[in-house]
């Protein structure tokens, strides 16, 4: 089992270390378009259609990946351009970059594109996520016999203890029917979507010229209240709100006192980090965050209240 979460790591690890988002930079700065406050993407998957936006990529052509001149229009676009470069964007990235343009041509308007594209993915991973909080609810149910058992071999620390602590410890899993791994199986089915969806939404130019809402998707909410754009402040509270109420429903499965109390401090240190992150998240990944937090909350409501019918 030590085996396959190991191989399990080390594939995450391989992934997230290869075609990231790179950004270019001079003098060891991100260069950021000032119009938006978007920093400026070296590894695009296409052209940027704004005649504005283009020009300024090609201010800095040079330090582009692909020059501007050898990459398709983002309308054109196809999953096999570019050739290979790493194994994630091959079957994750550039397929659902695709998705988002053409789902984004089919209704008109790309901010749309990404909000039910987010909805899509999350709704295949329903599955991963009923069962990640069915284990959470087992939990729960097993806490006061894991407290005996801590509480039992508090004070042993020689072998023999040891191994009957695990044993008493797996029993109480077996029973019900918690598997300790399947929590950490459904976070590394996650993570790689989420930041796929993150990256194809960065190196997509044309996402980032289209509006939505009164906003410019690629305009952060600093830069947009710089402008007197006010509906930035209800994006901002969105964010946070959404943020707090799908970490609280995370907390309401902790029990143990001492593991909720971490959990609180957990939540209101990320809390506080995507708060001021929120200010620099340009509005199509902003849209996406606020959908699939929402999506969350109605999930974990649902499958609550379906638990709390079945007792």
């Amino acid at each position: 089992m030590k085996k396959k979460i190991m191989s399990i790591l080390l594939l995450v690890m391989i992934l997230f270390s290869t075609a990231c988002t790179k950004y270019v930079k001079e003098d060891n700065k991100t260069v950021t378009y000032e119009k938006t406050g978007q920093m400026l993407t070296s590894n695009i998957l296409c052209k940027p259609v704004n005649e504005e936006l283009y020009n300024f990529y090609n201010e800095h052509n040079d330090s582009l990946e692909t020059k501007l001149e050898d990459l398709p229009t983002c309308q054109d676009f196809k999953p096999n351009d570019l050739g290979y470069k790493s194994l994630w964007e091959t079957i994750l990235i550039k397929p659902i970059a695709w998705l988002i343009l053409k789902l984004g041509q089919l209704v008109g308007n790309y901010g749309i594109s990404v909000m039910i594209m987010s909805l899509i993915i999350r709704a295949l991973m329903i599955p991963l996520s009923k069962k990640s909080m069915s284990q959470s609810e087992n939990m729960k149910k097993a806490q006061p016999e894991i407290a005996k058992i801590e509480k039992k071999y508090a004070n042993k620390n020689d072998n023999e203890s040891m191994m009957a602590k695990s044993q008493e410890t797996m029993m109480v899993y077996k029973k019900y029917n918690i598997n300790p791994v399947s929590g950490c199986l459904t976070a590394f089915i996650q993570l790689p979507l989420f930041f796929a969806f993150l990256e194809a939404i960065n190196r997509v130019p044309a996402i980032f010229e289209g509006e939505l809402f009164g906003m410019n998707l690629g305009m952060t909410p600093l830069v947009g209240l710089s402008h007197s754009n006010y509906i930035y402040i209800a994006l901002i509270i969105l964010i946070i709100v959404s943020t707090y109420i799908s970490f609280k429903f995370s907390m309401s499965s902790q029990t143990d006192s001492g593991a909720a109390g971490q959990m609180k401090f957990m939540m209101m240190f990320m809390l506080i980090m995507i708060s001021v992150a929120s200010l620099s998240l340009p509005t199509a990944i902003a849209l996406y965050w606020v959908v699939n937090n929402l999506f969350a909350i109605i999930q974990n409501m649902i499958i609550k209240k379906s638990s709390e019918r079945r007792k």
